[in-house]
């Protein structure tokens, strides 16, 4: 393949041990890595652009530079916002042109910037890279903002579930900035200014440190002829974070807070030490694996919460994982939450002593590994595995071959690192009432 703006390149297919499903990555003589999966027979295209910047990278400085440069709490968020306005045209206007569906989200690890369209997947592209690459920050631009973000993080605190979501990491981390809420605050979003914001873009924005990902009824070739047109090369200039000094055990055992609420809302957690690359996969996979054991819809346990009414349908487990920091969740609403919690680090430590069910363990992973595979038929699931994928280091197929090898005997000898009853807290949200005045 050839362009005259950066002549040959490589592209390279990387396809499943088993079965046809591949797709194309190229590392873009721009410093930007693509990964494109062509699906024929498909309608739609899912789209995301994305930079290795989120809420966590708040202290920063770039190679070779002596000291660490510390900006807002929220600038991350603040700066996803304002992209989408650049001095001569709004994203969404653009958008709504081509008939896509243009959005974006921060987490604690990266920003993206994504559409989802039927048609005309070739004119949407252009807009995502070419918004996404024009930066325009002014005073009166950040100010009209600020009422905006702030408005939503005041709603934001009026949420009990993400309230209650937030005082677990502040019971489980001690210094991580994933304790601190992605959006930030009022007072901590009104230190922003042009400079900073650029500051930040310049720094992480680089098409060195960004990726895209493209999945549906796309042509390949079509993709990488836009990209030579609009990617502006980037100089490699390697952000490094400051890093993540935080200690094994918990900030504290447990947070309650007080909103006007049907029932209690309790979010139980157990701190991990944190992992990369494939071996954050596998302990993902297990941790994932365990609580189906221990509280799936299909448990003895769950079912006996259900009944006494100590659960009901709200109730899930999550493992979350990033950049220094590993938890497991169980969730939920229940009019004795401390009742369950105290179920649940019953059955942890009777699992431990007894061990978990084998034959349950074979039926559970079975039937993931097949929802597995046919989430490849699904065009947003393959835009979004190749994106967590590359931020996690992996190529896509990783996710299967991680997942077929884990044992039983791997998740029992993990379980107790994994579900550490010493290092385990839980928030609270208690009903206002007469004892609980806000």
């Amino acid at each position: 393949m050839s362009s005259d703006k950066y002549g040959a390149y490589e592209r390279k297919v990387i396809s499943a041990p088993k079965g046809s499903d591949s797709y194309v990555y190229v590392k873009h003589p721009s410093g930007l890595d693509i990964f494109l999966w062509q699906m024929e027979g498909f309608t739609t295209t899912e789209a995301l652009f994305a930079a290795k910047y989120g809420s966590l990278h708040n202290s920063f400085r770039i190679e070779g530079e002596e000291n660490f440069t510390d900006v807002p709490e929220g600038i991350a968020h603040f700066l996803e916002h304002k992209l989408f306005e650049n001095e001569d045209c709004d994203a969404f206007e653009l958008y709504a042109k081509t008939g896509a569906m243009g959005n974006a989200y921060t987490t604690f690890d990266h920003t993206a910037y994504l559409f989802s369209c039927t048609a005309n997947y070739a004119d949407s592209l252009r807009v995502l890279l070419s918004f996404v690459q024009k930066p325009y920050f002014t005073k009166e631009t950040i100010e009209k903002e600020l009422g905006i973000i702030g408005q939503e993080i005041q709603m934001s605190r009026d949420n009990p579930e993400r309230q209650s979501f937030y005082d677990l990491l502040n019971c489980l981390y001690v210094e991580h900035p994933v304790r601190i809420d992605i959006a930030g605050t009022v007072e901590s979003i009104a230190k922003i200014t042009p400079e900073l914001l650029y500051q930040c873009y310049n720094t992480f924005y680089n098409l060195n440190n960004m990726v895209l990902c493209i999945a549906g009824n796309i042509d390949v070739d079509e993709v990488l002829r836009i990209c030579d047109e609009l990617l502006v090369p980037s100089k490699n200039i390697k952000p490094e974070v400051r890093p993540f000094n935080e200690p094994d055990r918990i900030a504290q055992n447990e947070i309650t807070s007080v909103f006007p609420v049907g029932q209690p809302i309790f979010n139980i957690g157990y701190k991990c030490r944190p992992y990369s690359g494939k071996e954050q996969l596998k302990k993902s996979y297990e941790a994932s694996m365990i609580m189906e054991l221990l509280l799936g819809n299909t448990s003895k346990l769950y079912n006996k919460l259900t009944e006494e009414g100590l659960i009901n349908s709200s109730f899930s487990t999550e493992c979350c994982y990033g950049a220094g920091y590993f938890y497991n969740v169980f969730s939920g609403e229940s009019k004795d939450p401390h009742a369950v919690a105290k179920r649940i680090q019953d059955e942890i430590a009777a699992a431990a002593k007894n061990g978990l069910d084998r034959e349950r363990f074979d039926i559970l992973k079975k039937a993931r590994y097949g929802s597995m595979i046919r989430g490849f038929d699904k065009v947003q699931y393959c835009a979004e595995i190749m994106l967590s994928s590359a931020l996690m280091g992996i190529d896509v197929f990783d996710n299967i071959e991680v997942f077929a090898e884990m044992t039983f005997e791997d998740i029992s000898k993990d379980l107790p690192e994994l579900f550490d009853l010493e290092r385990m807290a839980m928030s609270l949200v208690l009903p206002t009432d007469k004892n609980n005045k806000t």
